[in-house]
């Protein structure tokens, strides 16, 4: 794909924008890449997680604007329907955890795609910028819905509103990212964080995405049967009786997502 790559190693996979030259901003050709890629991770039962990042100095500096001039370009409602939020939907519906390793700035769309990961760590130099409010715009590609959940309505507002760029050290306070590393350690801490992703019993990983992804719309009784069913569906899994065995024999599981 010209503008992203896919590299798959160790049962990760690695998915680069890499535009760097326009701190990979999004066009559609690298939308279509973008959701092209995830599909695929999503169908490869050799990938059992997935690392996010960009190539250069940046992230993901959200939307080209450039490519908003030219005279084809969709109407913004209708390209936020048909690239976006496939693009976001895929990720939060894809049953491997996402990864998103900031090695610079998110701005805008850029955010919403670091937003939309599972686990963010970020580099020192990374932050993070909605700024839609500074070209007349609202957030979108999921913004308002992720970033509630993830830092609160109050810091999402101020975010949202006043478009401050937000520091990777602020970020972690916040509790947005994991972690803040030296930006040359951001890939080998990513990956060591990936490996024991994929580590991990994929068939629990993919239960508990769920239930994360649907606490917010249910009530606590609600939830607790939803546990319960999904836990059912654990239980009855070899990766449990694997689990089991491995935790009674003190050795490492050694899960096969069955």
């Amino acid at each position: 794909m010209p503008d992203l790559r896919l590299e798959v190693a160790e049962r990760v996979a690695t998915i680069t924008l890499d535009r760097p030259e326009t701190l990979n901003a999004l066009t559609v050709r690298l939308k279509e890449e973008l959701l092209g890629a995830f599909r695929s991770v999503a169908r490869d039962d050799a990938v059992r997680a997935v690392i996010l990042t960009g190539a250069g100095r940046a992230f993901c500096a959200g939307q080209d604007l450039r490519e908003r001039l030219e005279p084809e370009a969709a109407p913004l409602a209708v390209e936020l329907r048909e690239r976006y939020n496939p693009m976001i939907l895929a990720m939060r519906r894809l049953e491997k955890p996402i990864l998103g390793a900031i090695n610079g700035v998110a701005a805008g769309a850029g955010a919403s795609l670091a937003f939309a990961c599972d686990l963010r760590i970020a580099a020192e130099e990374a932050s993070f910028v909605l700024g839609f409010g500074r070209i007349g715009l609202v957030p979108d590609s999921g913004a308002t819905w992720l970033l509630p959940r993830l830092v609160g309505a109050a810091r999402a507002a101020e975010l949202a509103m006043i478009s401050e760029p937000l520091s990777a050290t602020d970020a972690a306070r916040y509790g947005l990212v994991l972690r803040v590393v030296p930006g040359d350690a951001l890939q080998d801490e990513a990956r060591k964080l990936a490996v024991r992703l994929a580590d991990a019993s994929p068939r629990a990983i993919a239960l508990t995405k769920r239930a994360l992804e649907r606490t917010w719309a249910a009530s606590l009784d609600e939830q607790l049967e939803y546990e319960a069913y999904l836990q059912g569906i654990a239980g009855s899994t070899t990766d449990h009786a694997e689990g089991i065995s491995a935790f009674l024999e003190k050795r490492s599981p050694r899960f096969t997502g069955e």
